[in-house]
């Protein structure tokens, strides 16, 4: 592999210096496979009219990915196993150090739904208000019981520090969420957070992660001389332990947002709640020399994402 150039850096490393992110939505492409180096990235909003407009001097367009299999989440007295969670972005760098966020269209954040342990029986029950204790006699069949959580994004994540993808203890986003819960009796607008009062993590390297640099052709196959690069942060564990949780609203049309309060300490105060992933990775993507690609430098990321699509 041949060494990394002035402007090959200025592509790929200039996110490695903490900047502010607003977020901004574009007509971006949806989910699909992609083929070799490029299969982190199948959400990239390449298509987003911000991407396509980076001209790969002044500014350069590069995608953004990070995901885990398994973690879990502690919210006020609740533990809830957490599955697969995915992250991913656009990011435009400007010449003068100034960058903005782009996001897919389904939103930055998408998350695999996960069983709360003990189901609805677990969450409220027992009570001693007749109402709730009603409800609890009838939890005698599973689907009536089970209770699905799932991470939903519920703003606009910011405060984004590239840097401390390679470092420890250092919060690398902070990412507004809320947490959906879904059960019969709970109905389907339960949540634990909302848009207006959102849970706000700020996920750090718990442990230090690995980094390697990849280069690969424009349709993601590896290659010393290929059109683009990646570089790759993983094996650390990430971590926070400093949010704030809200309480639960829209529970059984709202009738059953203090049961589920009460039993899960909701609201909770910062340093009572904990969310852990484990064995994080995490993607930083961008023409090789974007400079080599002016003035499309945008235009050529998209030829090269839609041209690795499988």
């Amino acid at each position: 592999m041949r060494s990394v150039s002035n402007r090959t850096r200025v592509g790929l490393l200039a996110g490695f210096t903490a900047f502010a992110a607003v977020l901004s939505t574009g007509s971006a492409t949806a989910a699909s496979q992609l083929n070799g180096h490029w299969a982190p990235f199948n959400r990239c909003p390449v298509d987003a009219p911000a991407m396509l407009a980076a001209d790969g001097v002044n500014t350069i367009a590069t995608c953004i990915s990070s995901s885990s299999a398994t973690g879990s989440i502690k919210l006020g007295s609740s533990q809830v196993p957490t599955t697969k969670t995915d992250l991913q972005l656009g990011v435009i760098q400007r010449s003068d150090g100034t960058t903005t966020l782009v996001a897919p269209p389904e939103g930055a954040l998408v998350a695999d739904s996960a069983a709360i342990p003990g189901g609805l029986l677990g969450l409220m029950c027992p009570s001693g208000i007749p109402f709730v204790s009603a409800i609890c006699r009838q939890l005698t069949d599973v689907s009536l019981n089970r209770v699905t959580a799932t991470i939903e994004p519920a703003g606009a994540p910011r405060d984004f520090n590239m840097a401390a993808a390679f470092s420890v203890g250092e919060p690398i986003l902070t990412i507004p969420v809320r947490i959906h819960l879904k059960n019969p009796f709970l109905g389907d607008k339960c949540y634990i957070g909302s848009t207006s009062n959102p849970v706000l993590l700020k996920p750090q390297n718990a442990t230090a992660p690995s980094l390697s640099l990849q280069q690969f052709e424009g349709n993601g196959t590896p290659s010393d001389t290929g059109e683009m690069g990646r570089y790759t942060f993983s094996g650390a564990n990430q971590a926070d332990t400093a949010f704030a949780v809200p309480g639960a609203s829209g529970c059984g049309a709202g009738l059953l947002d203090w049961a589920v309060n009460l039993k899960t300490s909701l609201p909770s105060a910062a340093g009572n709640n904990n969310v852990k992933l484990n064995d994080t990775s995490t993607y930083f993507g961008s023409p090789y020399d974007p400079a080599s690609l002016a003035p499309d430098e945008g235009k050529a990321l998209s030829r090269f994402w839609h041209s690795a699509v499988r």
